[in-house]
């Protein structure tokens, strides 16, 4: 590893609970892990609590190249797995249900069946 300087990147990040995920804040220089740290609990001592704090050296941070990142355009074509494609599904459930023969239109076809089986129950 190959240093110009005395001192390093480091990139900070921070979690505000233990349960909340962690988020990136700030970057800043230092000349070792340890300073690092300190400087990134300094900093977060003045300005809102948090649960974690994560120092990570800039030269430690991989990126994708851009042979990678060409991969990732494959990935995109999965419209499939959307449900945006499925929102003709609604209008065609609404359509089913008003065709549907719901009891109150069944029994008015009776004109009055349904007296008649209470009737005939009472009557037995």
């Amino acid at each position: 590893m190959q240093e110009n300087s005395f001192y390093q990147e480091y990139e900070v990040f921070s979690k505000r609970t233990d349960t909340s995920p962690i988020q990136y804040q700030f970057s800043l220089l230092a000349p070792n892990d340890e300073l690092a740290l300190i400087m990134a609990q300094e900093n977060f001592m003045r300005r809102e609590p948090v649960a974690d704090i994560w120092v990570v050296r800039r030269s430690a941070i991989r990126k994708m190249t851009a042979e990678e990142k060409e991969t990732l355009k494959r990935l995109d074509n999965k419209d499939y797995r959307n449900t945006k494609g499925y929102g003709y599904l609604k209008k065609k459930w609404r359509q089913y249900e008003q065709e549907m023969l719901d009891e109150k239109e069944i029994m008015s076809w009776g004109g009055g069946g349904a007296r008649v089986d209470q009737d005939s129950g009472n009557g037995g």
